[in-house]
């Protein structure tokens, strides 16, 4: 992505994503030759507003964030190239915290293509097949898992569980092709990419298979519901975050920019009622086994509360275990800062249940 010119034009800026890390470059104009501004892996874009180049065009200013760390603002010195923190955002409980950071993996896939994925790895554990892991797939799913301030990983790591995001087919920043291969085939390939990340998992050594659980929100939620669905057998525990049950049932209630998008990547529901049964988690949900906890906005337009109910109705009529807690005035997504804290601990407490063991408290 291209960034800006210094204001003596001898130097311009831009960044590159690679797997979900970010860095960025100044290049020189008189040689075009660039440079990688050194900072510490994560997330790091210009800080532009208007010009990420200082006035005198010896400085810019660089946004630097990672899983484990929020989000602050550095400044680099074209002369030293050297970069000094200038904001310090975390709280002083958090910066003596050490969380672990992301690492970038990679494996293949049923049909050999490479997937990435971002792992934390909680610091101290045995490598003796007996933790607890969870597979997070990202929303979209035309979007990208990237290795920004996630406080659902800083909690769950920091409670011993080991992570892994996967950017499945149909993930961007790998090629158009690649993006496009799970056209028709929601739940199809890129759940088979999840799950091959599942056999990266118990492959480190670290996992035990009966200790594995899913959690996602949006397209993660429906990815999770597809999962414990249609391989019901992997899963000890999960967590659907806002998510769909019936690409059908959704195109009747979500707004109409949404239905737009999913008829791009479903086609045309009179004429592919087929692929849109075939791709909703409703068509398999019955199968699940895995102790179920949903956590949905009242007032989600996107992803409507009548996807929620219809999960957990199911459910309850089958004799499952299942769950759900509604959020008042939320939409797709939950901005209240009690709510996201709320959502958090109630998943927490829910693999903790289910798969470590852990007597819930009263």
């Amino acid at each position: 992505m291209p960034g800006n010119f210094s204001a003596d034009g001898k130097r311009y800026s831009y960044v590159v994503n690679e797997d979900g890390v970010i860095d960025p470059f100044i290049v020189d104009r008189s040689t075009n030759h660039a440079d990688k501004v050194d900072l510490p892996h994560g997330l790091n874009v210009f800080h532009s507003n208007p010009n990420e180049f200082a006035p005198q065009s010896d400085r810019v200013l660089v946004s630097h964030e990672a899983s484990n760390q929020p989000s602050d603002i550095w400044i680099y010195d074209f002369r030293s190239r050297h970069a000094e923190q200038l904001t310090f955002t975390a709280i002083a409980s958090l910066r003596a915290t050490p969380l672990p950071p992301s690492q970038i993996v990679h494996y293949k896939s049923f049909d050999e293509k490479i997937i990435t994925a971002l792992l934390w790895v909680p610091f101290n554990l045995k490598r003796d097949g007996s933790n607890p892991a969870l597979v997070l797939p990202h929303g979209g799913p035309t979007g990208q898992m990237v290795d920004y301030w996630n406080t659902d990983v800083a909690a769950l790591t920091s409670r011993g569980y080991i992570c892994i995001a996967p950017n499945p087919r149909g993930s961007t920043g790998y090629g158009l092709d690649f993006q496009k291969a799970n056209f028709q085939d929601l739940g199809g390939g890129d759940l088979k990419d999840e799950i091959a990340g599942v056999e990266f998992l118990k492959a480190t050594g670290f996992v035990d298979p009966k200790k594995i659980g899913i959690y996602g929100g949006s397209y993660g939620g429906f990815m999770t519901l597809i999962a414990i669905g249609k391989t019901p057998d992997i899963w000890g525990a999960a967590v659907d975050e806002y998510g769909i049950i019936s690409w059908l049932t959704m195109l009747k209630s979500s707004d109409p920019s949404l239905n737009e998008y999913l008829k791009a990547l479903l086609g045309d529901p009179e004429q592919n009622g087929k692929v849109y049964e075939d791709d909703s988690p409703i068509t398999y949900i019955r199968s699940e086994k895995a102790p179920l906890l949903v956590l949905q906005g009242d007032n989600d337009p996107r992803v409507p509360k009548e996807e929620a109910q219809q999960v957990v109705d199911i459910l309850k009529k089958e004799g499952r275990t299942v769950d759900v807690h509604y959020y008042p005035n939320e939409g797709h997504g939950f901005v209240k800062r009690e709510n996201q804290i709320d959502s958090i601990r109630r998943t927490i407490a829910w693999f903790d249940q289910y798969l470590m063991g852990k007597i819930p408290a009263p």
